[in-house]
């Protein structure tokens, strides 16, 4: 695990339980990691038959 990654977490906002973990690996602008969290908010979305609005991510501390 390089000092620059940044680990997320995306949860059910109506049950509060974290149904995925995530890495961004690198040095990344604001922009890019916000475009590839989206990205993947919209995958963990169809994989769970969730709707889109129903999952947000928070940045781990780790």
């Amino acid at each position: 695990m390089e000092a620059t990654d940044q680990h997320y977490k995306f949860i059910n906002s109506k049950t509060g339980n974290v149904i995925y973990h995530y890495t961004v690996k690198g040095e990344h602008s604001e922009d890019d990691v916000k475009t590839e969290l989206e990205k993947i908010k919209a995958e963990v979305a169809i994989k769970n038959k969730m709707f889109f609005d129903t999952i947000y991510w928070e940045k781990e501390k780790v």
